[in-house]
């Protein structure tokens, strides 16, 4: 009990902070797009509203789905996106900061790791359903999950690239046919993924605390209907 008010204050203090990015991107984003205008960029303009309404998924999902997700990760997912889309692709990150694509890659694949191993165990743990998945697979689920994803937005980025012209598949390292781009982001995308996936699995396993733990408390405590009966 004596731990009650302190939880809650980081409950607080969590959504204030997810409050305040969410509002420091948006005003950004706007300028962005006045900036666009102004500029007569249409097509930048209509890239930035599509990300501004890309960013209010969550929390329409959120509503319409009613889970719940802990704010630090759902902070993270939008920073991620913003960085991605907004500043890599508007601002034209990726041609300014070589890093930029790989280090973006390695985030992603530490997202995607979180949010499978919680698809998973959510699964696994809750009464409804009759699955009980050792902490192994769960931990192998999440890194398939999230290497997979990965993939997938490989293959989105070549047909984008043969199909509309655009320069998704970034030349690296002299190698003007993208090859080495993917590679690179499928290792690093493997590497986030693999290091979520182990760390999933010891606090399964053994218990260890770890901002996973911490998560997956702060998960099963704002979403109980999902593991009651």
């Amino acid at each position: 009990m004596t731990n009650q008010p302190s939880e809650q204050h980081g409950v607080d203090r969590a959504r204030r902070i997810h409050r305040w990015v969410v509002g420091v991107l948006q005003i950004t984003m706007a300028v962005g797009v006045l900036l666009a205008l102004y500029n007569q960029q249409w097509l930048n303009a209509m890239v930035i509203v599509g990300i501004i309404a890309l960013m209010t998924v969550p929390i329409f999902l959120s509503r319409r789905l009613r889970v719940h997700i802990p704010s630090e990760f759902e902070v993270l997912a939008l920073v991620f996106v913003y960085s991605a889309l907004f500043l890599g692709e508007v601002r034209g990150y990726y041609q300014r900061f070589w890093w930029w694509d790989i280090a973006l890659h390695a985030t992603s694949g530490l997202l995607l790791g979180i949010l499978g191993f919680l698809l998973v165990y959510v699964l696994n743990e809750s009464d409804r359903i009759e699955v009980h998945m050792r902490p192994r697979f769960v931990a192998l689920f999440a890194f398939v999950f999230a290497v997979a994803v990965g993939a997938l937005w490989e293959i989105f980025e070549f047909a984008m690239d043969q199909l509309l012209g655009t320069n998704m598949q970034k030349p690296m390292f002299g190698d003007p046919s993208g090859l080495t781009d993917t590679m690179w982001d499928l290792i690093v995308d493997t590497g986030g993924a693999a290091v979520i996936s182990l760390l999933g699995w010891r606090y399964m396993h053994r218990r260890e605390r770890s901002f996973i733990e911490i998560w997956i408390r702060k998960f099963i405590e704002r979403n109980p209907h999902l593991f009651k009966r």
